[in-house]
């Protein structure tokens, strides 16, 4: 058992709401980081299957669980985290994927290196169920990339997060966004902070198939809460853009549910042997673990 000796450099956040199928490898995959200096705050946000269970099970000192009795959503959980938070950065992870050994490590790395960047992500490979592999994420590396197109979101994965807790205590998630949470928190910093990607992938992403009604709630979601924010910027034009975008999208959705076509499946990159072979490496040392 890993003993506390001194203040943690990196707090983990992963809020969890009816992931006991999963919650485990997730967590393994923190317990299996080369950096060891970090604690990972669970918050359990009302789950009504055995994630409670799953949450108990791990004996590390370095895990705390927040056992809410209550839904707030995730973006609530996430402040939550944050003031709990003692590492001087604070890094997102979710209940279904899977962080490689080095995630932390290297992220921290070029977080000290750059000091000029605020919120540090990485590529990520996507799979679904245990071992299919659908492929890589594209994603933009640098921050004028990232932030070109503001008005059609960000190709900036959550779940690979990680920046200074004061940054993230500064701007803090918005409730009101929960479903599209991420995409308006970067809404509303990518103008006064800096962002970057890590080229690499760090974190395996696991695609859960939603349904057209599912698909359709988010992006309406997505669009109530950047439309909201930008009049409330006066940036009606940007605003008039996520409209038009949405209902082309909205548009597009219909037609891949009828057709079986995945756009997610459509835009990978195909994997390199090296990121194959992490990717089953991975796989083999979670399951070896207890």
């Amino acid at each position: 058992m890993v003993e506390i000796t001194v203040i943690p450099r990196i707090t983990i956040a992963l809020a969890v709401y009816n992931g006991a199928a999963t919650l485990k490898e997730a967590v393994l995959s923190i317990l299996n980081q080369s950096f060891i200096n970090w604690e990972l705050i669970i918050l359990n946000d009302a789950s009504t299957d055995d994630s409670l269970k799953v949450m108990r099970s791990f004996d590390d000192p370095r895990i705390q669980l927040v056992e809410g009795e209550e839904n707030l959503g995730l973006s609530a959980r996430l402040n939550m985290a944050m003031d709990m938070a003692r590492g001087e950065y604070f890094a997102r992870m979710d209940q279904d994927d899977l962080s490689f050994p080095d995630r932390l490590e290297k992220q921290l790395q070029f977080l000290e290196s750059h000091p000029d960047i605020d919120l540090l992500a990485s590529a990520t490979i996507v799979f679904r169920n245990q071992h299919e592999i659908l492929g890589r994420l594209p994603v933009q590396i640098q921050h004028d990339d990232i932030c070109a197109c503001p008005w059609n979101g960000f190709h900036f994965p959550h779940p690979t997060w990680i920046g200074k807790t004061d940054w993230f205590r500064q701007h803090r998630y918005d409730s009101k966004a929960d479903g599209a949470e991420d995409q308006q928190f970067l809404l509303r910093t990518y103008q006064t902070s800096r962002f970057h990607c890590l080229e690499e992938p760090l974190l395996a992403y696991r695609e859960v198939a939603r349904p057209l009604k599912k698909m359709r709630r988010a992006r309406k979601i997505f669009t109530r809460s950047y439309v909201s924010y930008l009049l409330s910027q006066n940036r009606y034009i940007m605003a008039m853009k996520v409209v038009v975008i949405a209902v082309i999208k909205l548009i597009a959705d219909g037609l891949y549910s009828l057709t079986g076509f995945s756009f997610l499946r459509n835009s990978l990159y195909p994997l390199s042997e090296q990121e194959l072979a992490a990717f089953k490496a991975l796989w083999h040392r979670l399951e070896r673990m207890p």
